[in-house]
């Protein structure tokens, strides 16, 4: 198993821009969601408050500024656009002063890039075959969420319920503009006469469905973390959603008892002895013959 450290995690932005010496990022450039965002946004603004009084600033806590201020500060071939920061592009200078909303790359990126750029994880790591990637939520139904700006997130279907259930013919997503619940199924999939329901892992309104679901859902199977992402909901109450997910360790732990789990019902019902070192394929249920459909469904699809 591939561990994950902070090493292998990303500067966050404040460390990027030279405010702290040292800070990784755990959510994925969510900075609306993140705790030290907000206390070090909470202590700038009191270091401006001071200054308008007149108080003169002393201690190290005093000087720390906004990192788009540090930035703003170096000579433009020093101040990197914010999209290279956070790992979607390749380097590029940032001409705007970090006004995104004056910078038409900024506007170009979000209407043709962020469906491609957003699907890169950090990091990956490996549960007999099966691949979490770091920064996302998971739900205990198979479903992941990765956090975007704006209280936007990507929905998809885990790498998990992709190898146990194989290549789905069709998978009917909700319209635009439907509101969805956390815990309540959300997307419906079929193979052959077979289907299994997931359920949402947020609660909030549908914005967008990947076009490429509709014309070949195997994308989903062989990249489920990426380009085959499902749709986009906007949560109101993101952060409230997110204490019901897993994250990090616990989805890693999680993980490994539903593979113990299934080596249970492989030797139960199958009387396949799970070999030390397995890996799950990427179609167990079409491949091995003996398991039910709908026993799987219940036991794993929550």
């Amino acid at each position: 198993m591939e561990i994950i450290t902070d090493k292998t995690l990303p500067a966050c932005l404040w460390m990027q821009a030279g405010v702290v010496a040292k800070k990784r990022c755990y959510h994925n450039f969510s900075c609306t969601t993140c705790r030290f965002d907000r206390a070090m946004r909470g202590v700038c603004n009191n270091n401006l408050e001071l200054l308008g009084n007149g108080v003169k600033l002393i201690s190290k806590k005093q000087k720390f500024v906004f990192w788009r201020e540090k930035l703003r500060g170096q000579p433009l071939y020093n101040r990197p656009c914010i999209h290279h920061m956070k790992g979607c592009i390749g380097y590029k200078n940032c001409p705007k002063q970090y006004y995104c909303i004056d910078c038409e790359f900024d506007q170009y990126f979000h209407d043709q890039f962020k469906v491609h750029t957003f699907v890169k994880p950090v990091e990956f790591t490996d549960i007999y075959g099966v691949s979490l990637p770091s920064g996302y939520y998971l739900h205990v139904g198979h479903a992941w969420v990765k956090i975007e700006d704006n209280n936007y997130v990507r929905v998809g279907i885990d790498d998990f319920a992709s190898r146990l259930l194989g290549v789905f013919d069709s998978i009917e997503v909700p319209l635009t503009g439907k509101e969805v619940s956390q815990g309540v199924p959300l997307l419906k999939a079929w193979q052959g006469d077979n289907f299994v329901k997931f359920k949402s892992p947020v609660s909030g309104v549908v914005t967008e469905s990947n076009p490429v679901i509709r014309t070949s859902c195997s994308i989903v199977n062989k990249a489920p973390y990426t380009d085959g992402w499902i749709m986009r909901v906007h949560c109101k109450n993101l952060k409230k959603d997110l204490k019901n997910l897993l994250f990090m360790n616990n989805s890693i732990d999680f993980m490994k008892q539903e593979m113990e789990n299934l080596m249970t019902v492989l030797e139960n019902e199958t009387g396949l002895m799970a070999a030390d070192g397995g890996t799950l394929g990427n179609d167990l249920y079409g491949s091995v013959p003996g398991l039910f459909w709908n026993k799987l469904i219940r036991r794993f699809i929550k």
